[in-house]
């Protein structure tokens, strides 16, 4: 009895635990005010279409790949839902910094909200096309064992899949010059979840598309912008890009403020005569 009032605890606890990180994020568009994904993506591949049979050759590939415990440890660890603090530090090492509520805020707030918003994208279309999940279609395990949190809900689009590519491409907003690694991460999240049977192929590639729509929307909204730059500043700040410009910038003299002698070549401070600075001519003793 003991035991089973500890488990209710830890349950609810947990529960808690991710309301309240949710009760944190505040979207920066309503969703009745973005994109409707059910207008503008197409059905999913039907079960006897030529594009379904790719699905099922994908599905074959991503059997292959749980041969190497490498991989399906990282596509476990690409299943984290709940914990943003997880789920983020699978691009620590593409983007070239860690991000959490305590040591990067501003990158922090700008990926909650900005995950809040395009998140619920997915879900009208998901309802609607109730596509069913490749291991449901061929009874199979997975690895991750996400069978029963996932089983009756719609493969159509892959809701992990339009995370991560929405990730992916505000981190390389925020950090540019990072931009190839940041999205062969995001690459990989998605094809994550083929290989482990939850979803389709063509589930994660109108994901990246879902994403993109989503990303652009964001584009539109002035607190969005405003937080963006705080994250690119921040950024720059944890990784000691705002130093050194500020090194260079006051160790290097602006050609405008030298002094040149007649003959175009630049003056030192032991220069006398008539020199040029500033385009006019000045004598210097």
């Amino acid at each position: 009895m003991k035991k089973i009032l500890l488990m209710a605890l830890a349950t609810m606890m947990a529960s808690m635990s991710v309301h309240a990180q949710d009760d944190t994020q505040q979207p920066y568009i309503a969703l009745d005010q973005m994109p409707r994904l059910i207008d503008i993506m197409p059905a999913p591949p039907a079960f006897d279409s030529p594009e379904f049979a790719n699905d099922v050759v994908r599905y074959g590939w991503g059997k292959q790949q749980r041969q190497d415990p490498d991989r399906v440890a990282l596509a476990i660890a690409d299943a984290e839902w709940h914990n943003h603090a997880k789920l983020f530090l699978q691009w620590k090492e593409a983007f070239g910094l860690e991000i959490n509520e305590a040591d990067t805020p501003e990158i922090w707030k700008l990926m909650e909200n900005s995950l809040a918003t395009t998140d619920p994208m997915r879900k009208e279309v998901k309802a609607h096309y109730s596509r069913q999940r490749p291991f449901e279609r061929f009874d199979d395990t997975m690895p991750s064992h996400e069978e029963d949190e996932l089983r009756g809900e719609g493969s159509y689009p892959s809701g992990h899949s339009l995370r991560g590519w929405t990730i992916s491409l505000l981190l390389a907003q925020i950090a540019p010059e990072r931009a190839a690694e940041i999205f062969s991460r995001g690459w990989d999240y998605c094809n994550s979840r083929v290989i482990l049977g939850a979803h389709w192929q063509s589930d994660v590639d109108a994901s990246r598309t879902a994403a993109s729509i989503g990303f652009c929307a964001l584009q539109g909204s002035p607190e969005f912008i405003a937080q963006m730059q705080k994250a690119q500043a921040e950024y720059k700040e944890k990784t000691g890009q705002s130093v050194g410009i500020s090194r260079t910038a006051a160790t290097v003299e602006h050609p405008a403020t030298r002094a040149y002698r007649l003959d175009g070549t630049p003056a030192t401070d032991t220069t006398r005569g008539i020199l040029i600075q500033n385009q006019q001519k000045i004598i210097k003793k």
